[in-house]
């Protein structure tokens, strides 16, 4: 019998036992979770499937996106194909009317999403693109049972307390990387002013959705780095993306991932926020390709059909991939049998991390 094999195996385990009794992992052990070898994959696994049953059972939930508002952004990043300087060949057009993004809502509740996105490419929203979000908010919340997150870039504190006070449930706004490697992918703005928007929507009375892309030539520690800003921020979703170099942007050459990687990355999230909602977000089709399904034994959450400026599995493939796994979609707070027959989905735009 193979005793390096036994030992690797009892050493996850030994770290979800921890975990699950309340254990908060160290740097060096979410470093020893990304750089472990390919051969403790499966074992790591099972240990991080014990700590997301234990709080998330076989529930997966689905989030659904809309692009409100696309391109026409004066910020640089480097992995956004709405960025300025971007040559990506995508849709540009300004904040969608009313009757749009409730069609999209509509999609979203037909689709089994449990939560609708509202996301606006800039630097931050003026304050007459907020009231109208806040107002086609009220008027979605007064027919359809949906949670709302809305991401649309740096918010004052009276634009926070407006869409509060709207019913948005949720703000997105991501670290995207750590605070020491985040001038290599932007310089129009700081890793600080995420942290001030993230402090504004939390004490206006927003949960908060903020997550990282992996994969932008960052190092492990400057994974570990934001995962451990996240937990000190107490975000309680964490959407991770897996970059998607699309061409026309500054990675547009950047593609050093590989299915092995990226699971690694998703079970030390899943270790770092045991009863966090871990969901795998864009880059999850072209990055995990057909070892997705295991990522769900360590998130809990996912992306329902398209993205931002990027095209997605297909919402029957996704409703399949969870019923194969024995798995279940919540929608809003209430179980459903997965099943690959999912509702006509409503054509929305194309979408992008």
């Amino acid at each position: 019998m193979n005793t390096q094999v036994n030992s690797s195996s009892s050493r996850w385990h030994l770290l979800a036992d921890q975990v699950l009794s309340g254990y908060q992992i160290t740097r060096n052990e979410a470093l020893d979770i990304l750089h472990s070898s390919d051969d403790d994959l499966l074992d790591l696994l099972a240990a991080t499937y014990r700590v997301r049953q234990k709080h998330f059972g076989k529930q997966v939930q689905l989030y659904y996106l809309q692009n409100a508002k696309s391109g026409l952004c004066p910020e640089d990043c480097g992995y956004c194909s709405q960025a300025r300087g971007s040559k990506a060949d995508i849709p540009k057009y300004r904040m969608l009317n009313e009757e749009k993004l409730i069609d999209g809502a509509k999609a979203a509740n037909d689709a089994k999403a449990g939560t609708y996105c509202i996301v606006a490419s800039g630097r931050g929203p003026t304050d007459k693109e907020v009231e109208h979000v806040a107002s086609v908010v009220e008027k979605i919340k007064s027919s359809y049972d949906l949670r709302i997150c809305c991401c649309l870039g740096l918010l004052s504190e009276d634009q926070a307390k407006r869409l509060q006070q709207a019913g948005v449930n949720r703000i997105n706004h991501n670290l995207n990387t750590s605070r020491e490697y985040y001038e290599k992918i932007c310089t129009t703005h700081t890793y600080e002013d995420r942290l001030q928007t993230l402090k504004i929507a939390k004490e206006a009375g927003m949960e908060l959705c903020s997550g990282l892309i992996v994969g932008m030539g960052e190092t492990s520690e400057d994974i570990v780095d934001a995962t451990f800003e996240l937990r000190e921020l107490q975000t309680k979703s964490i959407p991770v993306n897996f970059l998607n170099s699309i061409d026309g942007t500054s990675l547009e050459a950047v593609d050093e991932l590989d299915p092995r990687y990226c699971l690694k990355a998703l079970c030390l999230f899943r270790m770092a926020h045991p009863a966090t909602e871990i969901r795998i977000a864009g880059g999850r089709e072209v990055n995990l390709r057909s070892m997705q399904a295991m990522g769900l034994y360590a998130a809990n959450s996912m992306f329902v059909s398209d993205y931002l400026t990027t095209k997605g599995q297909s919402a029957d493939a996704d409703y399949e991939m969870i019923a194969d796994l024995g798995f279940e979609v919540i929608i809003s707070g209430h179980e459903m049998e997965a099943t690959s027959e999912t509702p006509e989905l409503a054509t929305q735009n194309e979408s992008s991390q």
